[in-house]
């Protein structure tokens, strides 16, 4: 086996590797030993400390600020098509544990041991991510991996992400293998939607809520249901094939509406659900005015703070949609408030919810705490695996 390059850290940078985590960061490389003008990206590296140990192997790119990434604690080992099949069996044995059908995401990334890969299942349809120069360079070795497994699929690359930017990647869309079905059907709580995977945002549809969305359907029952930020309907629709008297989505996007509209026709609820186009700060104003009251509401936004510099202004905004929200809900109304800001934590949410509350004269009780479905694992040691939060909160008027 060809020895691999090395790649030297500084003094006390190993702390985090030796806890389990599997990232390098650019500043944590020792310059001297190391220089990263040395390095392409997604070249195979071994890993040592400043004291010459041997902390694994990875691969680099020298443009990112996450500059390594482990993918084993022994030396020289790279993401063959064995081991690259060994990784994505395990993590396939435990999706088919917990999911009687075939839709869920396959591989998340550091938590599957696939630094760089997100892979989400819709039936015999793959939507695949590479985020990293490292995993794209493997892009040949894991299309034939995928293929030793699921030799009918269609595998459907969505390298369109932002986080390829941050890597100095291309950004590109394409079908590399089989055949795109006209139309992607998947299930979810027993409720049938349409994937748009080559156009829809991230991979085209969110798994991670599925089951905060099942224990939703228990305070929908023949309940006014409004869904902000609704997107093709995930919350709304399942709200109304629940046995929500009505289900108001609201999205900024004409598209994603005219999905919600579709999947109400394609699951028999169409009487159930409307759809509002608009900004859903300005929105939930506008319905206030109106004198509209809703007995459930969803607040599911999209990341408020993306960046650690983000952070007061994202949430300054969580606290103003949900004080927005509190003042639509009828007089014993539920609340399910929700964050995918990775910044953001729960204790956080929880206490802006909490002051939303007070400003708004309410007083609440969680009644549930949820987070990311079992298809996005947490690896234990990599605090960036756990992103997802969710609130359902019995709100009273004082």
């Amino acid at each position: 086996m060809k020895k691999l390059a090395d790649v030297y850290l500084n003094a006390q940078a190993d702390r985090r590797l030796r806890a389990g985590h599997v990232w390098v960061y650019s500043n944590e490389i020792d310059g001297t030993r190391s220089p990263l003008r040395n390095f392409e990206p997604g070249q195979a590296v071994n890993i040592w400390s400043y004291r010459q140990e041997c902390l694994g192997s990875g691969y680099i790119n020298p443009h990112s600020l996450i500059s390594v990434r482990r993918i084993s604690k022994e030396p020289d080992q790279v993401l063959t098509v064995a081991l690259l099949l060994q990784r994505l069996r395990s993590a396939l044995t435990l999706r088919e544990r917990l999911f009687k059908q075939p839709y869920y995401r396959w591989v998340y990334g550091e938590a599957d041991g696939l630094p760089g890969l997100v892979i989400d299942r819709f039936g015999e349809v793959l939507a695949v991510q590479l985020t990293t120069a490292g995993m794209e360079n493997l892009r040949a070795l894991l299309l034939e991996a995928l293929e030793q497994i699921m030799p009918e699929c269609c595998i459907v690359l969505r390298n369109n992400s932002s986080i390829r930017q941050l890597e100095n990647l291309p950004m590109y869309t394409e079908v590399a293998r089989g055949v795109l079905p006209a139309e992607v059907l998947i299930e979810e709580n027993g409720v049938r939607f349409s994937v748009e995977v080559l156009t829809g945002q991230k991979t085209g549809w969110f798994y991670d809520h599925r089951l905060n969305r099942q224990r939703f359907l228990s305070y929908v029952s023949g309940k006014r249901v409004l869904d902000l930020f609704s997107y093709t309907g995930a919350w709304g629709i399942q709200a109304a094939k629940g046995g929500a008297s009505s289900v108001c989505c609201v999205d900024s996007s004409v598209p994603a509406l005219e999905k919600v509209s579709y999947h109400a026709q394609l699951n028999g609820v169409s009487s159930q659900v409307n759809t509002l186009k608009g900004d859903a700060f300005e929105v939930l104003k506008m319905l206030k005015q109106d004198k509209q009251e809703f007995e459930v509401i969803v607040l599911d936004p999209p990341a408020f703070i993306k960046r650690k510099k983000d952070q007061g202004a994202g949430e300054i905004a969580y606290r103003r949609i949900n004080q927005l929200a509190m003042a639509l809900l009828s007089a014993e109304g539920i609340l399910i408030s929700a964050s995918c800001s990775l910044p953001l934590s729960a204790t956080n949410l929880l206490s802006i919810v909490n002051a939303a509350s007070l400003a708004t004269h309410h007083s609440l009780q969680v009644v549930e705490q949820g987070h990311q479905g079992p298809d996005h694992p947490i690896h234990p040691a990599i605090p960036e695996t756990a992103y997802l939060k969710s609130l359902t909160c019995a709100v009273y008027r004082q």
